[in-house]
């Protein structure tokens, strides 16, 4: 197997992770950053998942199915936090973990 058959999942899965690396950064220079604390949790999460998936899929693992399904979960999760927040770094974070999640489950 050939990891360009993923190129897609791997590149929405680079650009969740820097999604999430910007929101996660950002979410600390906040006001209230006690409310930012799931968020933050789930930023790096998701980027960190991302992350390993991205270098796994260029490895070629037999594990993709089962690391996407993981993965994709992680990302709505992260996504669904984001959007509940009106930072625009929150907003873009949310709608790059959706996109990546929708890729993800095409794998799984």
């Amino acid at each position: 197997m050939s990891h360009e058959k993923y190129q897609s999942v791997i590149d929405a899965l680079h650009e969740c992770m820097v999604a999430c690396n910007h929101c996660y950064y950002s979410c600390l220079q906040e006001d209230d950053v006690k409310m930012m604390a799931e968020c933050i949790r789930l930023d790096r999460e998701c980027a960190d998942m991302c992350s390993y998936l991205e270098q796994a899929l260029v490895r070629n693992t037999p594990f993709a199915p089962e690391l996407a399904t993981v993965c994709a979960k992680i990302c709505e999760a992260c996504g669904n936090e984001c959007k509940k927040h009106d930072h625009e770094h929150c907003q873009q974070c949310a709608e790059a973990c959706y996109k990546c999640a929708e890729e993800c489950k095409k794998l799984a």
